[in-house]
């Protein structure tokens, strides 16, 4: 191995922060961004069918998201700028069950966030703009999305927007319901 460090985030089972080794010199600088081999020995095998990439302007916030029927193993990183990037537990039986976890992920610090199936994702963008790519396990499928409230207080994600900031979601981010709706379905 030795080619990537892959760090547990916190009490919170299969979360886990990646960071690519780089390798620099005055040109500029080289990394893996992913090696199925350095994974599976680093305990992540999963298999990716897709990459996705979006663009978000400063104040841009997606998610919580997940998907119902065919969730999804992530590994999600920033090409450019700078976003918080949060995970909220949603494995039923989970000591951790309803739980987040969030980390701050930008270009400059090339960490990565794996996130497993059974949690809900989202991420705000602190940066003036940021590009986002990510892996995904299986396929998007538009008619099984899920989402929860982004500033659920049960939850009581801690979001690290500056004061001043205004936030922008889309019409469908700011309709999700409560973690306690999604746990009586």
């Amino acid at each position: 191995m030795g080619k990537i460090t892959v760090t547990p985030c916190g009490d919170i089972e299969g979360l886990k922060v990646v960071e690519p080794t780089v390798f620099g010199d005055s040109r500029g600088y080289f990394m893996e961004t992913y090696n199925y081999n350095d994974f599976k020995e680093a305990g992540i095998d999963v298999t990716f069918v897709q990459d996705n990439q979006s663009s978000s302007s400063k104040g841009v916030l997606r998610g919580l998201h997940f998907q119902i029927n065919y969730p999804q193993d992530k590994l999600v990183r920033v090409v450019s700028g700078e976003v918080f990037d949060v995970a909220v537990d949603l494995r039923e039986g989970s000591k951790t069950f309803g739980k987040w976890f969030g980390v701050l992920l930008s270009a400059e610090n090339k960490k990565q966030f794996f996130i497993p199936k059974g949690f809900a994702h989202g991420f705000v963008v602190l940066s003036d703009s940021a590009e986002f790519a990510y892996k995904c396990s299986d396929f998007y499928h538009p008619n099984d999305e899920g989402g929860l409230r982004w500033n659920d207080p049960e939850i009581g994600v801690e979001w690290p927007i500056p004061e001043g900031m205004e936030l922008l979601l889309s019409d469908k981010d700011q309709k999700w319901g409560s973690f306690s709706e999604y746990c009586q379905k």
